[in-house]
């Protein structure tokens, strides 16, 4: 058994991602839409499902969502397009590239 990683877009245009097991998504998008779950998608009824996976290994699914919670809006507006080259322009590393090491002929102070 597999694991569906999912977004929804809820009415107050935020995202929400989360997880579910099972053969099919679409009774877990009723929960969300029924407000059977007390938390985020709540009081932003109703959501509409604009992107999901779905994942053989759940813990590989697991580190897949921790992932795109962590993402920015415009990086999650990139995975429901699809558009590849923006997620990954996006999601690499915050700071930029690593520092260049000093060479010998650029004497940089150390600490």
């Amino acid at each position: 058994m597999g694991i569906y990683i999912y977004m929804l877009r809820c009415a107050d245009d935020s995202f929400y991602v989360g997880s579910a097991t099972g053969d099919d998504l679409a009774p877990r998008i009723a929960q969300h839409n029924a407000g059977a779950f007390p938390g985020y998608t709540h009081n932003r009824r109703p959501v509409v499902l604009v992107w999901s996976e779905y994942f053989d290994r759940i813990t590989d699914g697991i580190a897949a969502e921790r992932q795109i919670k962590g993402w920015s809006r415009a990086t999650k507006e990139a995975l429901i397009k699809s558009d590849w080259e923006t997620v990954s322009r996006f999601a690499r590393r915050r700071g930029g590239a690593p520092r260049a090491r000093p060479t010998v002929d650029d004497p940089s102070p150390s600490s």
